[in-house]
């Protein structure tokens, strides 16, 4: 599973010209599911979401968490993100997970971090999504749950 962080000033994300998602200060997470992801994966993603201490302190260092600081979460389901443009021009697709599973990990995903007090706003799984955020930093992170040590 991996997820690209966005720490962010504000952000909405429009279906058919309508916005169905939008937050101010908080996070945009980009999520994509692999092929075979498990729990472990999600619980691992949900926990270093919640906890990255990516928000600055009283004294300007990174050192407060999206729990800390009250903020919210704007969640996107991209499977793009599991991608392999190493061969060829066109990427590579083979890892995601099907449609049915990868929609199943990115609700649980969302109610997951919503069971921790946080404001979740979503886009449209599947949908053509334009996503407008504000990059504050910038800040922006990528998780991978294959890549833990």
């Amino acid at each position: 599973m991996r997820g690209v962080v966005q720490r962010v000033s504000e952000a909405y994300v429009k279906v058919d010209g309508q916005i169905v998602g939008q937050i101010e200060h908080g996070l945009v997470v980009l999520l994509g599911v692999a092929d075979g992801d498990t729990e472990t994966d999600l619980k691992y993603l949900v926990e270093k979401t919640i906890n990255m201490r990516i928000f600055e302190d009283d004294e300007g260092k990174m050192n407060r968490s999206v729990l800390d600081t009250g903020g919210s979460i704007l969640a996107i389901s991209q499977f793009t993100l599991l991608g392999d443009c190493r061969k060829g021009r066109r990427p590579s697709f083979i890892t995601a997970a099907k449609p049915e599973e990868a929609n199943a990990m990115y609700q649980q995903y969302v109610h997951l971090v919503r069971q921790q007090g946080i404001k979740v706003e979503t886009g449209i799984f599947r949908a053509d999504m334009k996503v407008h955020l504000v990059n504050d930093g910038p800040v922006t992170l990528i998780l991978d749950s294959t890549k833990t040590l």
